[in-house]
């Protein structure tokens, strides 16, 4: 039975980290102001995160510092210490989640069913919601089922800075335009440098301008610079120089996204952009670009099963391939023979003249 009948006056959304999963919970979000324009959504949030989620109308974002240690926490109560919610969605079973939510007033506390919760999130709500569906965004969708939103299909629509789109528009040359994303938070996550770089020259040949996206991490300017070691087809190296705003227009102004699992391939999704995922290390049913799931090069299964002896179905739904070498396992004909299925089906590449 639905919670609200009637638009709730205000809600609070915790969803910490990482960026990849808070672009999922944007389509409760939108979902939520769609339904009941009326109602005040707050949204507690990783300062990282906040760079982004920023863009968001009509949704105030509160940052909590968790390098800051127990101040953070502190700061983050007193600044709610007046305040009461409707309900509070407690969308991280993380630890420092659970805890953070314990100076958030709310009549009701939505958190994760017990299969899906982990470090005790369960103890911290009094509303168990049952997922839905296999992938994180179908997931979190199952909160706003709770609430009362007769429309929980997950669909995204993201505002770009008129001046971020205008930064972005200067790396267009008129050709298509393939990003490639090749490190995440995790380097277990990521592919080789010598296969990427054969996904650049391969997509040279096609005509399309290949550039190297990223954060500042060293781990992931590393990884571009062996990438442009290899292969001379790298138009531009923006790993490290651009902002989440200006990425995510970048984002949008491209033809397709090639990425591990990690920020960039879900902030496509905002975007409707075309992702062409790379996993090995998880599920891509739970984790993968919403949209183009169908076009992931996967070697999770292969590697599970090499590990343990087991199908994904046998084990619990967030099982983690452990092998540090599993993106190994994905050969470049796979995510060449892919890539050329998404650009015909979705008709990225230019026709001759």
């Amino acid at each position: 039975m639905a919670l609200f009948t009637s638009a709730p006056e205000s809600l609070c959304l915790l969803r910490l980290s990482a960026i990849g999963d808070c672009c999922h919970a944007v389509a409760l979000v939108q979902a939520i102001q769609r339904q009941w324009p009326g109602t005040r959504i707050t949204w507690v949030t990783g300062k990282i995160e906040a760079q982004l989620l920023s863009q968001l109308p009509a949704v105030e974002i509160i940052i909590f510092d968790k390098s800051a240690g127990w101040q953070g926490y502190r700061r983050l109560w007193q600044q709610l210490r007046d305040r009461r919610f409707d309900a509070l969605l407690h969308m991280q079973a993380a630890i420092r989640a659970s805890i953070a939510s314990l100076g958030i007033r709310a009549e009701y506390r939505l958190g994760f069913e017990r299969e899906r919760a982990k470090d005790g999130q369960w103890l911290f709500t009094n509303l168990k919601v049952s997922a839905r569906g296999e992938h994180v965004a179908d997931g979190f969708m199952s909160f706003g089922e709770v609430l009362g939103l007769t429309e929980t299909t997950p669909s995204w629509h993201w505002p770009i800075p008129p001046e971020a789109q205008t930064q972005a528009d200067r790396h267009k040359d008129g050709r298509p335009l393939l990003l490639i994303c090749p490190a995440a938070s995790k380097a277990y996550k990521n592919w080789t440098a010598a296969g990427y770089a054969a996904l650049a020259d391969h997509a040279h040949t096609h005509g399309m301008k290949v550039m190297l996206i990223g954060s500042p991490a060293k781990m992931e300017r590393d990884l571009a610079d062996r990438i442009q070691q290899i292969s001379g087809n790298i138009g531009e190296n923006l790993v490290g120089k651009t902002s989440l705003p200006e990425l995510m227009a970048l984002i949008k102004s491209a033809s397709l996204v090639v990425a591990p699992d990690t920020g960039p391939a879900h902030m496509a999704t905002l975007t409707g952009t075309p992702v062409l995922g790379l996993y090995a290390h998880h599920n891509p049913a739970r984790t993968g670009p919403y949209h183009c799931r169908d076009y992931v090069v996967s070697a999770y299964e292969e590697a599970l099963l090499a590990e343990t002896g087991k199908t994904p179905a046998e084990l619990p739904w967030r099982t983690r391939v452990k092998d540090p070498h599993a993106m190994e396992r994905i050969t470049i004909e796979q995510v060449t023979t892919q890539f050329d299925r998404i650009c015909r089906d979705f008709n990225l590449l230019q026709e001759p003249s």
